[in-house]
């Protein structure tokens, strides 16, 4: 396959919609020869911040020494960015050849009967990943999981490490109506006599998390127990001080901001210090000097990612009501006389919810959508807004829509762009002059 083939064939499995099970995935990594089995892996799932805890934890095993993995979702601007070595995309080529080899096996053992139906899009592409780890011959994998934990694709890895980010409400037709009812899709993550580390849990998911350590057996590490933090606001991020059991890290620079995200970074220093002691191949030291580095070197874009200009625009991925929380708690801080909210999502979030958390920090609201078939109509989002007193219109294209923005905002407001991260990544691309993106994902 070519890139345009393999991109065609990844979105053709979008038609498969979601799909929970082990059964096709496993049949499939057994037919490649379980690339997932051949190198150590943390697997981090939660509702909030296990992206940023992925990159960040990434970030600092790659200053350490190791030759890293990082599988995340979704993608911000193009689907390569999906799967990094050494914090570097993969090469395009090298994405066509493993999605040729993984179609093949496929249609082989659909057509052996062996296969009970083709792969899903994100089934396909976690495969991928670890066919590609497996070639560039990773030291370790960070493996973000897509949706719940216990049937996710990432969840065949034999994750040397569990890690479980905060738990909310999102995905609730899939995962539960009930916190308790999500924190138990997402505990079963865990694996048995190995350790899992936890953020910042409500007390119910808490409790759903310790019982599954408990009955496998697997050390629990609860790090807002365990640690100590404090930071300051820079220019580019800001300066934070953690303490935990094993060490005190100084004026560690986190190019990201929000108080959510000193979170995230205690909970992967955690991480780093337990792994370091559970896994046998990890021989050199995480340090304080490889931290620092690693912690000041994470890369992770539309995270209160701000570009300046007149009206000056602030992007973050507030694609549920908790990240939307936080970016209010955010907004909050820091006033700007003039905000217009850029807002669209996907059709199974709580626009409203998410919405009634933003409102009161923005003067108007321009609802869009993206590309993706699976993007919420922005007319519907207009009229939640206008039901909650906020002046509001719909513009369908994100580059009219952001047109618009610009210019209720004015030269000293600001443009707050949320909700779906395809959002964000369309909004980037139309200001670096890119094409639209082809949708897939």
């Amino acid at each position: 396959m070519h890139y345009d083939q393999a991109l065609g064939y990844l979105k053709d499995r979008e038609l498969l919609g979601i799909k929970f099970g082990l059964e096709n995935i496993n049949c499939l990594a057994s037919a490649l020869g379980h690339p997932e089995r051949i190198y150590p892996s943390i697997l981090i799932a939660g509702t909030n911040g296990k992206g940023s805890t992925a990159a960040i934890l990434e970030s600092i095993l790659h200053a350490a020494g190791y030759r890293t993995g990082l599988f995340t979702s979704p993608h911000f601007r193009c689907l390569e960015e999906r799967i990094l070595v050494d914090g570097t995309t993969i090469g395009r080529t090298d994405l066509a050849d493993v999605v040729s080899l993984v179609a093949q096996v496929v249609d082989v053992l659909v057509r052996k009967g062996e296969l009970s139906q083709e792969l899903t899009f994100f089934e396909t592409l976690t495969m991928c990943a670890f066919e590609l780890f497996r070639r560039q011959a990773v030291d370790v994998a960070v493996l973000e999981v897509g949706m719940g934990g216990r049937l996710d694709a990432t969840n065949i890895a034999p994750a040397s490490v569990s890690v479980i980010t905060p738990v909310g409400l999102d995905h609730e037709q899939f995962l539960g109506k009930t916190v308790s009812s999500i924190a138990a899709e997402k505990a079963a993550i865990v694996k048995a006599q190995q350790p899992v580390v936890v953020g910042d849990l409500v007390p119910e998911a808490l409790a759903v998390v310790r019982k599954e350590a408990n009955r496998g057996g697997s050390p629990l590490y609860v790090v807002p127990e365990e640690t100590r933090c404090r930071s300051e606001e820079t220019l580019d991020g800001q300066t934070v001080w953690v303490e935990t059991p094993e060490r005190i890290y100084d004026e560690l620079q986190l190019p990201l901001s929000g108080s959510f995200q000193v979170d995230n970074l205690a909970l992967s220093l955690r991480v780093a210090e337990v792994a370091s002691r559970h896994i046998p191949t990890f021989v050199r030291e995480i340090g304080p000097q490889a931290v620092a580095r690693g912690v000041a070197g994470t890369c992770w874009k539309g995270r209160l990612e701000m570009l300046k200009g007149e009206p000056s625009l602030l992007l973050d991925a507030a694609h549920n009501e908790m990240a939307a929380a936080h970016l209010a708690k955010y907004l909050d801080e820091h006033r700007v006389y003039g905000r217009v909210l850029l807002f669209g999502v996907m059709q199974d979030k709580h626009a409203d919810r998410m919405l009634k958390h933003l409102l009161p920090h923005v003067e108007y609201v321009i609802a869009t959508r993206t590309s993706s078939r699976r993007a919420r109509e922005p007319e519907s989002i207009a009229a939640l807004a206008k039901r909650r007193g906020k002046n509001s219109e719909a513009i369908v294209l994100p580059g009219d829509a952001l047109k618009r923005a610009c210019q209720l905002a004015g030269t000293r407001g600001q443009v707050v762009v949320a909700g779906s991260i395809y959002l964000l990544g369309e909004i980037k691309n139309l200001l670096a002059g890119v094409p639209a993106s082809t949708g897939v994902g």
